[in-house]
């Protein structure tokens, strides 16, 4: 019997010498699986972006941290007013974000400071004002089947589809939805869109 117990407790203490190696192990499986999950999320469903500059103001501020939706857009089509996400083709690791006011099939036309859908004036509040330069569309724009037509909302300090260097945007070229704002904290929140 004695014998037994001194058998029971040599294999507990063999038992307690390979826990710290089985919780290590456990451990970088473990971290294994939140890196791997992290980064499905971050190439599929969302991303964190920065915004610079002052094109999306009064809806968006310089140094606002948003999170753009990655997968709304492999489930429907993108919707006039939705604030996209996508690259800017000049200049590497720059994004621009902007604000879809015409959408594939339609004829879009800045004329007198107003935006015409299809020969007639789109009624929206986002614009802070007037347009002054009309830019490549003070000539009717007939869109592609998958271009969309984007402006920023601070219409006189944005460089949007207006402008031949950002130009039409392709359905494939949209990264994503700015979604969450979640800096500054004061302004954390779901962005509006429509």
């Amino acid at each position: 019997m004695f014998k037994r117990r001194r058998e029971e407790a040599e294999f507990t203490e063999d038992e307690e010498k390979r826990n710290p190696l089985k919780e290590l192990v456990g451990m970088l499986i473990y971290m294994g699986i939140v890196l791997g999950v992290t980064f499905l999320i971050i190439t599929f469903v969302g991303q964190r972006t920065h915004v610079s500059g002052e094109s999306m103001e009064n809806t968006l501020d310089d140094g606002d941290q948003l999170i753009v939706d990655k997968i709304t857009y492999r489930f429907r089509d993108p919707e006039r007013f939705d604030i996209i996400v996508f690259p800017f083709h000049y200049k590497e690791n720059t994004y621009y974000i902007k604000r879809i006011i015409g959408l594939p099939g339609e004829t879009v036309q800045v004329a007198d400071g107003m935006i015409y859908i299809d020969g007639k004036i789109l009624e929206e509040s986002y614009g802070r004002e007037v347009m002054q330069d009309p830019g490549i569309a003070a000539e009717p724009i007939t869109l592609g089947e998958d271009e969309y037509f984007v402006l920023g909302d601070n219409r006189n300090q944005s460089s949007d589809s207006r402008d031949p260097s950002v130009g039409l945007i392709h359905k494939d070229e949209i990264i994503g939805r700015a979604w969450l704002r979640i800096w500054p904290l004061d302004s954390f929140g779901i962005l509006e869109h429509q």
